[in-house]
């Protein structure tokens, strides 16, 4: 892949990128990829055309044989080949070539889960968030054309809705605003009173948004588990890592993750493989900043400058 300057076309002034692909590759270029960085090697056109602003030179009309000269590259094939490359103000040594296995350019997308932990507590304030939980408002709602029906139904709903309202102040009396730190604890508390004590009988859909309602994140509380004991992931504390190709995802894990995060764990099911060709990481060049005394001796002469255009001005 040949990074080429930007501004070469007439409508558009992005960075252009050739990619080089063929099936009859040598043996030495088997399973590589070369980048060629040729971002430097374009020259000013003495008049632009639209927004192209710059040209490759081809050796004609005193102008570098720029072409010939990334045509060389490529076919040298080198890692790390250092050419000269014009800058601003001059020319300096760069890495114009780099070889690369196609498997570096690889990476795994691993998701990592944590446990929910929540508490729970029948409170005023937490009841009053079961009227904003979507399956509580739709119980009275109705979809069906006839009108009668339709009424028949969403009175019914209302109804069912305020059973639910009343079994969550029951629940309220019963508990005393407890907290729970136990799902499980909390969930034989409330199907006493909801199967016993009301006779409400909630639906599973009934009791999730109950559930919710009711709950909230508590990194303090119990792990909550499904039936088989395993423990649930909670949504909002998932999150994803990028793991390169040729690396182990089992010790990226222990070694970057485990050590923060010591209750993750991975989900295998939800790893994927991507690739990517970040060029300009690949050809970055670090360049230390300017010394602290120079650039404070330019600040002095930029305030002197300024002192005296200032005096010009009040003169």
């Amino acid at each position: 892949m040949v990074a080429l300057p930007d501004q070469l076309f007439y409508n558009t002034g992005i960075s252009t990128y050739v990619w080089i692909v063929t099936n009859r590759k040598t043996h030495q270029r088997k399973g590589k990829v070369q980048l060629v960085d040729a971002r430097q090697f374009g020259m000013p056109m003495r008049k632009s055309l639209g927004n192209k602003r710059h040209q490759i030179g081809d050796g004609n009309e005193g102008r570098p044989n720029q072409i010939g000269l990334i045509t060389e590259i490529y076919g040298d094939f080198k890692h790390d080949d250092t050419r000269v490359v014009p800058v601003s103000g001059g020319e300096k040594q760069a890495v114009v070539s780099k070889i690369l296995d196609n498997e570096d350019f690889g990476y795994y997308k691993i998701t990592v889960e944590r446990p929910l932990r929540l508490n729970f507590q029948a409170t005023e304030d937490r009841i009053n968030r079961i009227e904003d939980e979507t399956t509580f408002k739709n119980l009275a709602t109705s979809r069906k054309k006839n009108e009668d029906t339709r009424q028949k139904e969403i009175a019914a709903g209302k109804e069912r809705q305020q059973a639910i309202r009343n079994m969550l102040d029951m629940l309220r009396e019963e508990t005393s605003e407890k907290l729970y730190k136990d799902r499980k604890k909390f969930l034989k508390d409330l199907k006493h009173v909801d199967r016993e004590v009301s006779g409400v009988k909630l639906t599973a859909s009934e009791l999730k948004a109950v559930l919710s309602a009711l709950s909230e994140r508590d990194e303090t509380a119990e792990i909550c588990t499904d039936h088989q004991g395993n423990p649930e992931p909670g949504t909002e504390l998932r999150d994803t890592e990028i793991v390169p190709l040729k690396e182990s995802i089992e010790k990226y894990f222990e070694r970057e993750i485990k050590p923060h995060l010591p209750d993750a764990w991975l989900d295998p099911s939800k790893t994927k493989i991507g690739y990517e060709l970040p060029l300009t990481r690949h050809f970055y060049q670090y360049e230390p900043p300017r010394p602290l005394d120079e650039i404070e001796n330019d600040l002095a002469k930029l305030e002197k400058k300024i002192v005296e255009m200032l005096k010009e001005v009040v003169a």
